[in-house]
């Protein structure tokens, strides 16, 4: 009975052994691409209206007659949970996702992830996706912030305008801080401002920061929204003895560059067309059962001037 019992018991381990792996080949069963859900910070910022139409561009040129629905979020959690869940029961195939928070999104992933559903994030990590395509934020800080450095002698007061609590926002603000931090006779003034990433926040921490501080070489946004804001704050207060950095290279910075005669200096630029490309392609990849040679990818900034935007082929540049 006892040898009965082991033969049956190996037997059983060969079968379990054996259904597992037959579970984990029907998993990696290749899928086509026929809906794609995307849920983006905001609808209103230009940066998101160049990833879905770069995701789009790429979803169709796996399949034509893909379906895409792109929501916002509007950098509210629950709200990012019900699309997802919204997602899920809809049945889409992949969902492209920026993350609102990158730690407390981790539950929708997985939830998504049982669906059978790839979840491809970008411009922000998300806990547990399948993976990641965005900017080296780090070293877009550091360019922006460099060039503060440079223009304002070493020497100065500065202040960074922050946003929102994303992996993209706090990694270049830690770029920036780093560069700063090399300079003793930098003082930082204020770094903990939320502009909330937009014109109209920029404005009003613009305002604060303002009145509070008399005294600014450099200011740092942490993306253009946020700088433009922060521009007409000044203007509004008759300031105009410092500079501004910023990160995103978007049309609107493209414009204030081309003029010469704006506090907006610089801005370390993104791609965002290309980054939603590259995520969907990646994750198409992946709903193919193909394992892909990377899974995070990290794009590299380059700092956009008055002195080189007219050679800057930005996100409405024909692709």
């Amino acid at each position: 009975m006892k040898k009965l019992g082991t033969a049956f018991a190996a037997a059983l381990t060969v079968a379990t052994a054996l259904s597992a792996s037959l579970a984990g080949m029907a998993g990696a069963e290749a899928k086509e691409l026929k809906t794609l859900g995307i849920s983006v910070g905001s609808l209103g910022n230009p940066f998101f209206v160049a990833i879905i139409k770069g995701a789009e561009a790429q979803a169709k040129e796996i399949n034509p007659d893909v379906k895409v629905t792109a929501v916002s979020s509007d950098y509210d959690l629950n709200k990012q949970f019900t699309q997802i869940d919204n997602f899920i029961a809809a049945g889409v195939d992949m969902i492209l996702l920026n993350a609102v928070d990158p730690v407390a999104i981790e539950p929708a992933v997985k939830k998504a992830q049982a669906a059978g559903i790839v979840v491809s994030a970008f411009d922000v990590s998300a806990k547990g996706a399948d993976d990641t395509v965005m900017t080296n934020n780090i070293q877009a800080g550091e360019l922006a912030c460099q060039y503060i450095v440079d223009h304002i002698g070493g020497k100065g007061n500065v202040v960074i305008a922050n946003g929102p609590q994303v992996s993209s926002v706090i990694d270049r603000v830690k770029g920036c801080e780093a560069v700063f931090a090399k300079h003793p006779d930098i003082k930082v003034l204020s770094s903990n401002q939320d502009a909330k990433g937009s014109r109209d926040g920029g404005f009003a921490v613009g305002q604060g920061l303002l009145t509070r501080f008399p005294d600014i070489q450099g200011v740092f946004a942490i993306n253009d929204p946020t700088a433009i804001g922060f521009e007409l704050a000044a203007k509004q207060l008759g300031r105009k003895e410092f500079i501004i950095t910023a990160v995103d290279g978007a049309p609107d910075i493209e414009a204030v560059l081309k003029t010469g005669n704006s506090l907006i200096k610089a801005s370390a630029s993104q791609d965002p067309y290309l980054m939603a490309q590259r995520a969907v392609a990646i994750g198409n990849e992946i709903l193919q059962g193909k394992k892909p040679a990377e899974t995070t990818v990290l794009m590299e900034p380059k700092l956009i001037t008055s002195e080189n935007v007219g050679e800057y082929k930005g996100w409405t540049a024909a692709r």
